[in-house]
């Protein structure tokens, strides 16, 4: 008997899951890795730092997991959709009603020999145990993981360098000014930050750039992005282009396939004509639930402001919004020494908002992130003023 069957056992493959299984539906997950669904964000954080070894965090309580029916360590090698079958790698097939594609990324991969990478969970274990006192570590990228991975390593005693081709860190979806603070709070730790520079050789123990420059690295990690996993998709005729095409209801062109998460490409209200991709915690966990209740029969525009964090050192990252890299900021400056960066439309229309300090930030970001949901516009000066709340913004 078809029912429900999600693809890939990552954020939002599991919230996905969950969801479909509390409205008392059956569901099928597969999972690629041999564990059940777990939390990605620690990977590059507490499994790194902890005293010992801890296990991957859960998604799903055993209550959630027992309510569905999870095969581990198995793949799709093809979606036939006129039959709407599945064939998997271990030579059975498997009939659906609905289709989840969660399939997520990949990381992008560095031409280069003895490169490594952060996606699983054995991939945070194998660096864990080479990321020692003294050694020499070269993070090449300076977006979100290519820093945390070299906070995390500072913080183990590595002495650690960060290429980034770009002319600054974090050049998509931060503002310069917020970027100045981070790369100035990784300088501070005592880490190698080289910007504008491009790499032409990486090799077991050096990494060479354009100029001729040997940089000496005991170990090289490479966080340059991630390259969405479209192929089984592309395979069964579905659209795809910078992810699997997808209505704003997170329906492919196939009625009965939908797709959630790092794959899936969308169109956005705060991003007008053009299909956007996200790759964040939070994306994962909505677009799962989203798509969920549209296999359910009841599909609404998924219009979400974007939000994520990024844990380095003792300070988060935080971005609600679609921040202009490069646009002009609103400061507003907030209690211990934390600035908290507006961007607008031209019509007023508050757009993002980004801030690096204490985890406590998070409280106004969440504001801010309300203010973007309710299409707010507020006063320059309002947002500036620190003595003006937000909530107050919001009731007006």
């Amino acid at each position: 008997m078809s029912g429900f069957v999600i693809i890939g056992a990552g954020k939002a493959g599991a919230a996905a899951a969950a969801l479909l299984a509390g409205a008392g539906e059956r569901v099928t997950l597969l999972g690629a890795e041999a564990h059940p669904p777990y939390d990605r964000p620690p990977l590059s954080k507490s499994v790194l730092l902890a005293g010992e070894t801890p296990p991957p965090e859960a998604l799903l309580t055993p209550a959630q997991l027992a309510a569905i029916t999870f095969r581990p360590a198995v793949s799709v090698t093809r979606i036939e959709r006129a039959g709407k079958r599945l064939y998997l790698t271990d030579g059975t097939w498997l009939p659906y009603a609905k289709l989840l594609l969660a399939t997520g990324a990949a990381p992008r991969r560095l031409d280069g020999d003895g490169v490594a990478y952060l996606r699983t969970y054995e991939d945070a274990l194998a660096l864990r145990a080479r990321l020692l006192p003294g050694r020499r570590v070269v993070l090449v990228g300076g977006g979100v993981i290519g820093l945390e991975l070299a906070a995390a390593a500072r913080q183990r005693g590595a002495e650690v360098t960060i290429i980034e081709a770009g002319p600054r860190l974090l050049t998509r979806g931060v503002p310069r000014a917020v970027a100045a603070e981070v790369a100035a709070r990784h300088e501070a730790a005592g880490i190698t930050l080289r910007t504008g520079a491009a790499i032409s050789q990486v090799s077991p123990g050096a990494l060479e750039l354009a100029g001729g420059e040997v940089i000496l690295a005991d170990l090289v990690v490479a966080g340059i992005g991630a390259v969405p996993r479209t192929q089984l998709a592309e395979a069964a005729g579905l659209a795809v282009g910078n992810g699997i095409i997808t209505d704003e209801t997170l329906r492919t062109a196939d009625p009965d396939i939908y797709a959630a998460g790092d794959c899936c490409a969308f169109p956005h209200p705060l991003a007008p004509g053009r299909l956007v991709r996200l790759e964040s915690w939070r994306n994962a966990q909505d677009q799962g639930e989203a798509a969920a209740r549209a296999m359910l029969g009841a599909p609404a525009p998924f219009r979400t402001a974007p939000w994520f964090w990024s844990d380095q050192f003792d300070r988060c990252l935080y971005v609600a919004g679609w921040a202009e890299p490069d646009a002009p900021t609103i400061a507003r400056p907030l209690a211990g020494g934390a600035t908290l960066h507006f961007q607008c439309a031209p019509d007023a229309t508050l757009l993002s908002a980004a801030a690096f300090g204490p985890v406590e930030l998070g409280r106004d970001i969440r504001l801010a992130e309300m203010l973007i949901n309710s299409h707010a516009r507020p006063m320059a000066a309002q947002l500036a003023d620190p003595s003006v709340p937000l909530k107050s913004l919001l009731r007006r």
